[in-house]
């Protein structure tokens, strides 16, 4: 799942510092470990954000036709944060951040 992560944050362009964050327990060092293909074994902590954010991915895949728009999603501003972009809301750096976000992907999604 780190790998999935690794593509996820170049599609969201974001930088490695803010990956980093997102990832919690990790250092800017390790997540450009991962990104040269050297993976480790992830901390509970670290495997729920990383669970979190495929499944933000997932929504975003289903809520929008076009991949573009979805990557792109993350970081305009949007008026159910508040006006900052998820992106913004998410590295706030708390897992629960990560899943605020999540619930409200899936609650736009609906049951289906």
């Amino acid at each position: 799942m780190q790998r999935a992560f690794v593509n996820l944050a170049g599609r969201w362009e974001i930088t490695d510092e803010q990956a980093a964050v997102l990832m919690g327990d990790i250092s800017v060092r390790t997540f450009r470990r991962w990104k040269a293909g050297e993976l480790g074994r992830a901390g509970v902590d670290t495997a729920a954000r990383l669970s979190n954010l495929m499944g933000i991915h997932k929504a975003l895949r289903l809520l929008f036709k076009e991949p573009a728009r979805g990557y792109g999603w993350i970081k305009r501003p949007n008026d159910a944060f508040g006006g900052v972009s998820v992106l913004d809301v998410m590295l706030q750096g708390q897992l629960t951040d990560i899943m605020r976000v999540r619930r409200y992907l899936d609650a736009m999604r609906g049951p289906w």
